[in-house]
């Protein structure tokens, strides 16, 4: 299990980029590895075992369960974000000794809406965003500081602020590498990103 790196699970979606984008940047700021589903495309590996190989890997995990609409084709909710959540949580209760270590961040829109739908973590903290990309910077950061006492992080206000600032300076540095910004994955997102803090920043 590697002691900084954060599994992401969260929706995949065009109308949730942004948010993605967020968590990811409030990772590597904050001096953590990002970790998701997307981070290596190999059609030989079963997604399933994927992201259990990389929440065994995972100390921290970051689950944002407020994409719970309606698919508008299916007509039915997609249930990965929960599910997800499921595994990380069973690893640190079934997994190995070293797993119970593991610390989980989950986010909602509002504090009490998941008992509605995942009634099961009843009595957990859940963290609302609602929906506002600098308030979940804010929760998130907030979050990861805790487990770095004494390093040098910004506060969730700071990180939200560079974040802004990174987002208007995207486009001119995809044309750098001739990538569209459409075109990103999520490695590239994370590369842009490093590059960025460590040359603005110096983190």
């Amino acid at each position: 299990m590697n002691p900084t790196d954060v599994f992401i699970n969260c929706p995949f979606s065009d109308d949730y980029r942004e948010h993605f984008r967020a968590l990811v940047f409030t990772v590597v700021r904050s001096g953590f590895t990002p970790r998701c589903a997307r981070e290596r495309d190999d059609a030989g590996e079963v997604r399933y075992d994927k992201i259990c190989r990389i929440i065994k890997e995972c100390a921290f995990g970051i689950h944002d369960i407020s994409k719970t609409e309606l698919d508008p084709v299916s007509n039915l909710p997609r249930f990965n974000m929960p599910f997800e959540l499921g595994l990380f949580l069973g690893a640190t209760k079934f997994g190995a000794r070293s797993f119970k270590q593991k610390a989980t961040l989950v986010l909602d829109r509002q504090p009490f809406r998941y008992q509605s739908f995942i009634s099961d973590i009843a009595g957990q903290d859940i963290h609302a965003h609602n929906g506002a990309i600098a308030t979940l910077i804010c929760e998130t950061a907030t979050w990861l500081r805790d487990h770095r006492p004494g390093a040098p992080v910004p506060g969730g206000l700071a990180i939200a602020a560079e974040f802004e600032q990174f987002s208007l300076a995207l486009p001119a540095a995809c044309a750098a590498k001739h990538i569209h910004p459409d075109e990103l994955t999520f490695l590239d997102y994370w590369t842009l990103a490093s590059e960025w803090i460590v040359a603005t920043v110096g983190a």
